[in-house]
């Protein structure tokens, strides 16, 4: 998953007008425990059978067994579930999420991180927030539509993936099985901000994220004995790329995206940093992005980011080394080819010698279009259950399912129903939790946005 950078769980106010009720909190808090029961960690086998839960809650709610589809995929499954529209013609509306979870030793939590709990208006366990909530909202909010017998004019089709954590196997097979659709709802996006007191103060709209690529660069040499010195040492040319690469900035970028997200942050940060946002989004002022850039938390808004992530060197401490390496992680702007930021490490490294690999298979994407319908539903949504805080499309630098579906055309949009104090966020660390105080208002969110841009 990646992290939010606007951190998300309590909420306020009003059920959907002139709308059915959305369905029962009581109900999706228990999807939400009994999910967070399942270790789905890669290689434990338990992402199956979770699937299997879900499709026995939607079952019980009417689904037809031909609506509901889990595919095995090694230990690991895929899950569809599909409410069908009226307009074949029209199509489908995607939602998404994951069914796996980063590992978790019981040794260092405070409580066995597969026993949920319920303390202190908190549900705890691994998964709780990433990405079970939402998850859990989106399963208990098809099930409840079915009751209903709700059929919209464009079908409807929750996606939840097995290993997103991981190596993504079973996003892209869905995304290739489901890449003729009309957008993507990603719950494992986005979502709100609540201050200090529990009060929602902002919503992030997720419509675009940097590529995440790995690049290993390495120099080797004969070797020899360490008391005769070559001029071919790999440590030493492997010191000066290193130092080429800490040097180098990769030049400024603004999208649609980055250009809305940073004119609206410019006057809630204030001083020196809000007026250098306002001046690149609205001009590209490059004196203003390197005051963004000498900041960490803004840098990744700005640029492509590569920095040195692992080195390794040498075999014997009397012996001259043989080869040397580094790893290079980039977060790379939406939009840019992965070959032509390989192409600029070549250059910045300047070396013959060296060897420049892509490690892995990454993917690319562009950001998604700010489509008036999805922002208006999104809008609607939001205000329902905190009138008046501000909803602010954003960039992540990290990496979800989403990417898979905009490398293949699919508009996606991280639309998290979660609101939390940034203090509470601990997805992937120790003693995650969500808040239970905002489920009712987290369904009627996803009852909202679901009614709106299906009808």
């Amino acid at each position: 998953m990646q992290l939010r950078g606007a951190c998300l769980g309590l909420a306020l106010l009003a059920a959907p007008q002139g709308a059915q009720a959305a369905a029962d909190a009581g109900t999706a808090k228990a999807i939400l425990m009994r999910s967070v029961a399942f270790r789905t960690v890669q290689g434990a086998g338990q992402v199956p059978k979770l699937a299997a839960y879900y499709a026995n809650v939607l079952r019980q709610a009417g689904f037809a067994e031909e609506d509901i589809v889990i595919t095995p995929m090694g230990e690991t499954a895929t899950f569809a579930a599909t409410i069908k529209g009226r307009d074949a013609t029209l199509k489908p509306l995607l939602m998404i999420g994951h069914m796996d979870v980063v590992e978790a030793d019981p040794k260092d939590w405070t409580r066995d991180p597969f026993v949920p709990v319920e303390e202190n208006g908190y549900i705890l366990g691994r998964g709780a927030e990433d990405n079970k909530y939402d998850v859990a909202m989106m399963v208990a909010t098809l099930a409840q539509l079915k009751k209903e017998s709700w059929t919209p004019r464009r079908t409807v089709t929750l996606l939840l993936s097995g290993d997103e954590e991981t190596d993504m196997a079973t996003t892209r097979a869905l995304a290739a099985r489901y890449k003729d659709a009309e957008m993507l709802l990603n719950g494992d996006g986005g979502g709100g901000l609540l201050n200090e007191a529990g009060e929602p103060v902002l919503y992030q709209l997720q419509a675009g994220e940097k590529t995440y690529a790995d690049f290993e660069i390495g120099f080797t040499d004969a070797g020899g004995h360490s008391s005769a010195p070559t001029p071919g040492n790999p440590i030493y040319k492997l010191a000066k790329a290193i130092d080429r690469i800490a040097a180098y900035e990769f030049p400024a970028m603004r999208n649609e995206l980055t250009q809305a997200s940073l004119a609206l942050s410019a006057d809630r940060i204030g001083g020196e940093v809000g007026q250098a946002m306002r001046r690149f989004a609205e001009t590209g002022d490059p004196a203003a992005a390197k005051i963004l850039s000498s900041r960490p938390e803004f840098v990744g808004q700005v640029r492509t980011t590569c920095v040195a992530t692992m080195a390794q060197a040498g075999h014997a401490l009397n012996a001259l080394p043989q080869s040397a390496k580094v790893s290079v992680n980039c977060r790379i702007f939406p939009g840019v080819p992965i070959e032509d930021v390989k192409a600029q490490l070549v250059k910045v490294v300047n070396d013959p010698s060296a060897t420049v690999t892509t490690l892995n298979d990454p993917t690319g994407s562009d950001a998604s279009p700010l489509r008036a319908d999805v922002m208006d539903a999104v809008r609607d949504a939001v205000s329902a259950r905190a009138p008046g805080i501000a909803i602010m499309p954003g960039m992540s630098a990290g990496a979800t399912d989403s990417v898979h579906f905009r490398a293949l055309g699919v508009p996606s949009y991280g639309v998290s129903s979660l609101f939390m104090r940034a203090e509470d966020g601990f997805a992937h660390g120790l003693n995650e939790r969500v808040p239970v105080a905002g489920i009712r208002e987290s369904l009627e969110q996803w009852d909202r946005v679901l009614r709106a841009l299906a009808q």
